[in-house]
């Protein structure tokens, strides 16, 4: 017995020998192999970059349906001259569509301009989605074909590929706000740059007859506290060259309930700018594409010209993974952003504006003295020195 203990003993020790040499002549071999070869560090993002455009009013009804209906390009014809704006320098546009967009349902001119009531055949949608990303629906002409319509306006823009936010009731709080996502160029360590989606809180509020209340405005302060989240309100006296005291206050409390920054519309004239809280709020950028002839006023606009970063690019692959879950559905968002112990993102801004003007019926870009008188209505160099740009 002793003897067969032994001899176990001897193999055994010779098994561990053989197995050590094997284990040393490995880890020489892995030594001496090419460094390509060997396991490289995961890139890491560094840099996460996003180039916006706002702009104003946008409208393919009426006398512009009259001018698309007469002309050989039929739906192209609003925006043949869009290229002019090098959408090819900015990951979205984002404009106000003030009007529903219904199929089967023809309005004359001579019908819309008695009731004012309007609507956008959505055979014009195919050709705005080669150019805005996102809509807000938060405005005054939305519900013109009631509630159905503006639900198939919804259904029309998304069928498109154009994501909407907002809506014509700030006492409709499911529809104020949306998840929208938008691309963001990302650099890594490596050098190499790369495309992502982002998810962002939009809300489009319409307080041309009902002034939000604390409990609607809480809707901004639900999105913000999970992503950076942008308010496009709807509010003002029409034709008018600077904001009322209610539009101010109000607007002041958009940026309170959280908001990045308020970008608003309504009165179809270029109104000012200013600096709250560190916020930019623009009161109205005027028409973009409108059929408003009169000049300069209905026919020139500001657009608002957005550079973002990312100031903690350490969370963009994360927010960037559950992106396309998180598009317009914001409880979705919010429980993945938790199962992910995700932070928000946090955004800096750097501000400039430019200038249309879509007189002679189609829109351009506005000549330089147009663009100075522009930014002279919206005291722009005053509210960018009170930004510290």
């Amino acid at each position: 017995m002793i003897v067969g203990l032994i001899i176990s003993a001897v193999l055994m020790a010779s098994i561990v020998a053989i197995l050590l040499e094997h284990q040393s002549i490995d880890r020489n071999l892995f030594d001496t192999l090419p460094k390509q070869t060997q396991m490289k560090a995961r890139p890491h993002i560094t840099a996460a970059r996003s180039h916006w455009l706002f702009m104003g009013d946008i409208f393919f009804g009426r006398y512009i349906n009259d001018w698309s209906e007469a002309s050989s390009l039929k739906e192209k014809y609003p925006f043949q001259n869009l290229d002019q704006f090098e959408r090819q320098h900015y990951n979205a546009w984002i404009a106000n569509f003030e009007c529903p967009s219904v199929a089967g349902l023809h309005l004359s001119s001579a019908a819309t301009d008695k009731t004012l009531t309007f609507n956008c055949d959505p055979n014009y949608l195919p050709e705005a989605a080669k150019w805005f990303t996102a809509v807000s629906l938060g405005n005054n002409h939305t519900d013109n074909q009631g509630a159905a319509g503006f639900r198939s306006t919804q259904e029309n823009l998304t069928a498109n590929h154009i994501q909407h936010f907002g809506g014509y009731d700030p006492r409709d709080h499911a529809n104020l706000c949306n998840v929208i996502t938008l691309e963001t160029t990302v650099t890594y360590d490596s050098g190499s740059d790369k495309t992502l989606l982002l998810p962002f809180g939009f809300c489009g509020y319409n307080a041309v007859f009902k002034i939000p209340s604390d409990s609607d405005l809480a809707e901004i302060t639900r999105y913000s506290q999970l992503l950076p989240t942008f308010v496009m309100p709807h509010m003002g006296t029409e034709y008018q060259a600077v904001p009322g005291s209610l539009t101010v206050a109000t607007y002041r409390r958009m940026i309170d309930a959280g908001a990045e920054m308020v970008i608003g519309n309504h009165p179809h004239w270029v109104q000012p700018s200013e600096s709250y809280k560190d916020k930019l709020i623009v009161y109205s950028m005027g028409n973009f594409i409108f059929d408003q002839q009169t000049p300069p006023e209905k026919t020139r606009s500001a657009l608002i010209d957005v550079d973002i970063s990312v100031k903690n690019p350490s969370e963009v692959e994360k927010w960037s993974s559950i992106a396309e879950s998180c598009r317009g559905n914001f409880n979705a968002c919010e429980k993945l952003a938790s199962d992910n112990t995700l932070s928000r993102l946090s955004l800096a801004y750097k501000f400039d504006v430019k200038g249309s003007n879509d007189g002679n019926k189609l829109v351009k870009p506005a000549t330089p003295s147009e663009l100075s008188a522009i930014k002279d209505r919206l005291k722009w160099d005053q509210t960018m020195g009170a930004l510290g740009q």
